[in-house]
């Protein structure tokens, strides 16, 4: 976990709890097919705990599953949730996100680098991909904040990430921003085309 990172966590975290607040409709449609703002915030509520459990198992030289019951028991967990009023999801997300940073600012460098079941990774990969979570899935709430506010850290990191979904070489023309949200299987804020004027590929599943 380097200063970069902490920061840049700290940052997307602070711009979700100030646009996720009092008044924030979450039967409004997100940019995600069949998913209301209240599904992208139950996610973020569960990933920040599931994530919370295996730096916690990780401390103590263990492992655990990201999700109880897998992936159909983090499926079943977004849809019952999302129906919950505001005033049940919001509470709920603001300490997700206040234990997870509790937890994390426990780990020494060393914990950075403990195994962890998600993605056979490391403790230090969560970071990674709550960094990847929390900046797309806020653009995905469809509030103030869009593909075209990401830093060029954040751009550049997600475009290194995603490059395997690619299934051969493609020479891209686009804005960094619009290719990284296209990548991301989002909708690009501005055109993303090939520059040999082929169809753009049909990309691979998330690496």
């Amino acid at each position: 976990m380097t200063p970069d990172l902490v920061q840049a966590l700290h940052t997307a975290n602070n711009r979700l709890r100030a646009l996720v607040r009092t008044g924030f409709d979450t039967t409004a449609p997100s940019a995600l097919p069949g998913w209301t703002r209240g599904h992208v915030v139950v996610h973020l509520t569960n990933l920040a705990a599931a994530f919370t459990r295996q730096a916690e198992y990780a401390y103590r030289d263990a492992q655990i599953e990201v999700y109880d019951g897998g992936r159909p028991a983090r499926d079943a967990a977004i849809e019952a949730g999302a129906h919950h009023p505001p005033e049940v999801l919001l509470p709920a997300l603001h300490q997700s996100l206040d234990t997870l940073g509790a937890t994390w600012n426990r780990s020494t460098p060393t914990d950075w680098q403990r195994p962890v079941t998600y993605r056979d990774g490391t403790l230090d990969d969560t970071a990674l991909a709550w960094w990847r979570e929390t900046e797309i899935h806020t653009t995905d709430l469809r509030l103030d904040y869009t593909p075209t506010d990401w830093t060029p850290a954040f751009t550049t990191y997600l475009t290194t990430y995603l490059q395997p979904r690619l299934p051969h070489p493609v020479p891209l023309r686009g804005t960094p921003t619009a290719i990284a949200a296209w990548l991301a299987g989002r909708v690009p804020p501005t055109p993303v085309t090939t520059t040999d004027g082929t169809p753009l590929p049909t990309l691979n599943p998330w690496p």
